[in-house]
């Protein structure tokens, strides 16, 4: 009788630390949203992202909406737009929260314009059809 209870109690153990079969792909409750608008607050929709827990590639929705989990990296894809700041046909990028607060000082990385991190508007510097890696 000692065996069988000793066999059990070896069995439930090594099914409890096992993961009782939980997927590989954890992810936290904290996910965050916040969006792409222009300097006059106009949504910027449909630009490609793809951020570390994603599997493939999104666009921000038509209110320029995205979602990452806090501490991934998120690229995001400018082509078509003219990041280059000082001329007319500047497009300005704002990354604001829900209350339309400029989220300043996150580190980024573009492609082309090189390192930098984000002024207190939420705007950030880039060139014409950049793609931009955001330390979020």
């Amino acid at each position: 009788m000692k065996k069988l209870m000793g066999l059990i109690f070896a069995g439930v153990a090594l099914f409890a630390l096992s993961g009782c079969g939980e997927s590989d792909d954890y992810y936290p409750d904290d996910l965050t949203t916040l969006f792409l608008v222009d300097q006059d607050g106009y949504a910027y929709a449909d630009v490609p992202y793809i951020c570390e827990s994603m599997r493939d590639w999104d666009t921000t929705r038509p209110n320029g909406e995205f979602s990452f989990y806090p501490g991934e990296d998120c690229e995001f894809d400018f082509d078509g737009l003219n990041g280059v700041y000082g001329d007319e046909f500047d497009d300005i990028i704002r990354i604001v929260d829900y209350t339309y607060d400029g989220k300043g000082g996150i580190p980024y990385e573009c492609v082309y314009f090189g390192a930098s991190s984000t002024y207190s508007d939420g705007s950030f510097e880039y060139d014409i059809d950049d793609e931009c890696v955001f330390y979020l």
